[in-house]
């Protein structure tokens, strides 16, 4: 019975000190960011419905020139090296676009780039970003182009293919073979910062981190060269999904080792009170 008295009194104060200094270490530590916007509320959402037939024609005069649409057998005209030189990354495959992206922040993209990544600390009018506004297209033509990019995706991606056009023009995933796209000596050029790679970004960020960054990077790191991606939560949940089946194989099986090792330890505890029990017994 003493034992357990020792025991109570040490649970206790280690509860008292846990919940009364970590929470606060924590705090002041990992301040409180409110999770990513995926209603992108700081992007005029668009007011008219768009026209298929017409975003064809405007993506193919507007698009085509510098993009690929690999699920329609359309190329891109540049090479990588060309393209990355050109414009400081490679500019992405819009084949799933039109699905993987947020509807109001593609509209939002199309008439400021520069607004909608939330990146107006690293580029304007000293250095120009990469894409190019089209504000001067009415807001009916942007609602079709959007519309002809949503059209335009017969499938839904896998989770590598989402990571693969949202992330992978700039982060390598070299423990399932994959290479950025652009070569990271344009990356650091154009960024001003080299793109890691993020083959074990799961473990040492964590989903809940990563939840937030990938859609709001400026709130988790001030002045930080990463644009703000403009995924769907669905879509964004597939790029976490593939970077954890990457990143954090084994997972799953650790969690429920996990929970064997604490049915084990507490079986074992209560075999040793019992003997110790027993043993006292005797003795007395």
């Amino acid at each position: 019975m003493r034992e357990i008295k020792i025991l109570a009194i040490v649970l206790f104060f280690t509860a008292v000190t846990y919940w009364g200094v970590e929470p606060y270490a924590h705090s002041q530590m990992h301040p409180h960011v409110a999770p990513a916007d995926f209603s992108f509320k700081d992007i005029e959402p668009l007011h008219v419905n768009g026209n298929i037939e017409n975003g064809q024609v405007l993506v193919e005069a507007n698009c085509i020139a510098c993009h690929s649409i690999k699920t329609l057998g359309l190329e891109a005209p540049m090479s990588v090296e060309d393209a990355a030189s050109a414009y400081g990354v490679v500019p992405p495959d819009l084949s799933h676009a039109g699905v993987i992206y947020d509807k109001n922040y593609l509209a939002g993209f199309l008439k400021d780039p520069v607004g909608a990544t939330n990146l107006s600390h690293k580029f304007g009018d000293a250095k120009p970003y990469a894409m190019p506004s089209y504000s001067f297209l009415s807001e009916q033509e942007i609602a079709d182009v959007v519309a002809y990019l949503k059209n335009i995706v017969a499938t839904k991606a896998s989770d590598k293919t989402v990571f693969e056009e949202a992330c992978g023009r700039c982060h390598s995933m070299k423990y399932d073979g994959l290479k950025a796209q652009t070569p990271n000596a344009f990356i650091k050029s154009y960024l001003g910062a080299e793109a890691p790679d993020v083959s074990m970004m799961i473990r040492s960020k964590k989903a809940e981190y990563l939840s937030t960054f990938i859609n709001e990077p400026t709130k988790m790191v001030e002045g930080i060269a990463m644009p703000r991606v403009g995924l769907t939560e669905a879509s964004q949940d597939q790029v976490i999904n593939y970077m954890e089946s990457v990143g954090d194989r084994k997972k799953a099986e650790r969690e429920s080792l996990g929970l064997k090792l604490i049915g084990f330890m507490a079986i074992f505890t209560l075999i040793a009170y019992l003997w110790k029990v027993q043993i006292w017994k005797e003795v007395e």
